[in-house]
């Protein structure tokens, strides 16, 4: 009889992909499978060669690029020299998750398929190419997908004889088993980032608690959004980061939300407990002390105020001892509840708190050994650091607008780091946030004739703030910036370093404020008005081109108005000047970094 194993890998960047990874993982234990589900970067490649079943699920992030936690996985697949043949007694199937409103959609998935497949893999079915733009989310391919694929793998190895696939109905055991310590053994629950003695260089398993330096709001108090200018002081840390690099912070839960939290699931927040895997081999959370309070968890691990998903309600159905909450709960985790979980959660916003508070009768039924299966863990958030170690030594700061928003529900919604940010004072002692720094996506030209353009409107300045310390620092002329916002009086960052920099002639600006005057005048309209300037610096001198902002409407908006500046300076057509601005883009000349 076959050995009946089954290696789950997964590349997740916001947590759909590890949840997706985890559903079929458990899928696989009630068809009596030996299974692991591992992130790829946690996954030791060399074994790959000797693995018989794998299933693939990745996403794809910004520009076709793959999610952080399969970075070194995907450079090791590529390598030129493996042998044609060295999957070739694996038997695979890819799952991936994209969203076709970016033009690469599902790259990461297509790619990994056929490479699996040139180095001899059997594929089990075509690529699953699951869409967040689908009115049901990726789950309307995933369904479907994984019936298909299980008859495949049941066909290949069948069940063993006398076991039955275990009943939907019946609860799995948890992940971990979670045993309480007695009270005298319990610690107080001292802040577990104590600042980090020398050592490696912080990364996400070990942060640096940066002290808070400054937190200063950059929009005028009348101005309907908050933004901040937030300084850390890294000294000493070993951090090195250039122009265009990514600040990672690992936020938290406010100490009222940790409260009820508490309080609905009957849950003391200062005993200690230690977490024991329930199946041997499975690794405990990086991320958590042990021992550790249940404060501590539920304050800098659990996820509360995250939209839940589909797998939350499936899960909490079972636990349900209210006949009406289970079969609403039920009707949330079934493929045809879905467009009513849609309504009920992602639509207004809803968060897992608040979810847990419309089912009080299952919510205080919630075994705590299963916090860790029914809510995922918090995640770190990027910023694109907005200063130069050229200009401010040991310092890092950031640009973060505060994101309050309102939906049918009638508390507003708030954004969980960019909120814990804000309410930190660093005037009234001591503020430590966690944080590491990794490369980010942009690359300045290292040649000091090379000019730059960068289109920054909004936060999006950012990653240029830094660009132009770095390079004025060094005396570097040839920095051109078009800059947009609502209002000059009123969120225009950093307007008195700019005028400064115009002044002693470092930099020329562009300005957009699209409400100062009756219609809205946006970066693109200021592109296309500067088009002889723009035209000169692209084709006389060769200059890099930089869009940086949210990615609603904004980026086609800019791509357009550089296309209308190549047909009309430059007599191009507009199949000529899209080939223009793609061959730009090939050879780094345009990039792009744009948030949603």
């Amino acid at each position: 009889m076959a050995e009946r194993r089954l290696l789950i890998l997964y590349g997740s960047q916001t947590g759909t992909a590890e949840d997706t990874a985890e559903r079929i993982g458990r899928e696989a234990k009630r068809r009596h499978f030996q299974c692991r589900v591992e992130a790829l970067d946690s996954y030791d490649v060399a074994n790959l060669i000797n693995e018989l079943l794998v299933v693939f699920v990745c996403a794809t992030t910004g520009q076709g690029d793959p999610p952080d936690n399969m970075k070194m996985f995907w450079r090791f697949l590529f390598r030129k020299n493996l042998p044609p043949s060295s999957l070739c007694q694996m038997d695979y199937a890819v799952l991936g998750l994209g969203d076709s409103s970016y033009p690469k959609f599902n790259f990461v998935a297509k790619k990994l398929h056929k490479r699996v497949l040139q180095l001899g893999g059997n594929p089990l079915l075509p690529v699953a190419l699951g869409d967040d733009q689908h009115d049901l989310g990726p789950d309307a391919v995933i369904d479907p997908w994984l019936l298909a694929l299980w008859d495949k793998i049941l066909a290949l190895y069948p069940l063993p004889p006398g076991l039955e696939i275990i009943s939907p109905d019946v609860r799995l055991p948890p992940k971990y088993t979670l045993h309480y310590l007695s009270e005298d053994s319990m610690h107080p629950d001292g802040d577990l980032l104590q600042p980090t003695a020398a050592r490696a260089v912080p990364s996400e398993l070990h942060p640096l608690a940066a002290r808070m330096v400054s937190n200063q709001r950059v929009t005028a108090e009348s101005h309907f959004q908050d933004v901040r200018l937030i300084e850390f002081d890294i000294v000493g840390s070993g951090i090195t980061f250039s122009a265009g690099d990514v600040v990672m912070i690992q936020p938290q839960n406010c100490p009222e939300d940790v409260q009820q939290f508490c309080q609905l699931l009957r849950l003391d927040p200062d005993r200690s407990f230690l977490l024991k895997p329930t199946e041997p081999g499975t690794a405990l959370p990086a991320l958590l002390p042990q021992p550790c309070t249940i404060r501590h968890l539920v304050t800098h691990y659990l996820d509360i105020s995250c939209v839940p998903r589909r797998s939350f309600f499936e899960l909490l159905s079972y636990f349900s001892t209210n006949e009406l909450e289970r079969e609403k709960l039920q009707e949330f985790s079934s493929a045809q509840g879905q467009e009513e979980l849609y309504s009920y959660c992602n639509r207004p916003r809803r968060t897992t708190l608040e979810a847990l508070w419309d089912f009080p009768h299952t919510t205080s039924a919630i075994p705590p050994e299963y916090l860790l299966d029914l809510i995922p863990r918090i995640r770190p958030r990027a910023f694109s650091i907005a200063s130069s170690l050229l200009a401010h030594p040991d310092r890092i700061q950031i640009l973060v607008a505060v994101v309050r928003y309102k939906t049918r529900l009638s508390k507003p919604r708030r954004g969980l780091c960019s909120t814990w940010l804000a309410s930190l004072n660093p005037e009234q002692g001591d503020v430590r946030v966690p944080l590491w720094v990794k490369k980010g996506g942009m690359k300045f030209p290292a040649d000091p004739d090379t000019p730059v353009i960068m289109i920054g409107p909004g936060t999006g300045v950012a990653p240029f703030r830094a660009a132009i310390q770095e390079r004025v620092a060094q005396g570097w002329k040839g920095n051109c910036l078009f800059f947009g916002c609502r209002q000059k009086s009123k969120d225009f960052y950093c307007q008195a370093e700019w005028e400064e920099l115009v002044t002693k002639g470092f930099l020329t600006l562009f300005t957009a404020f699209s409400r100062d005057q009756e219609e809205k005048v946006y970066v693109q309209h200021r592109i296309q008005e500067n088009r002889r300037l723009v035209w000169e610096l692209l084709t006389s001198r060769s200059a890099h081109v930089y869009l940086a902002g949210n990615a609603k409407q904004m980026p086609a908006a800019v791509a357009e108005a550089l296309q209308s500046v190549l047909q009309l300076e430059g007599g191009l057509s507009p199949s000529e000047a899209e080939k223009y601005l793609t061959a730009l883009e090939q050879t780094q000349r345009f990039q792009s970094e744009t948030w949603s």
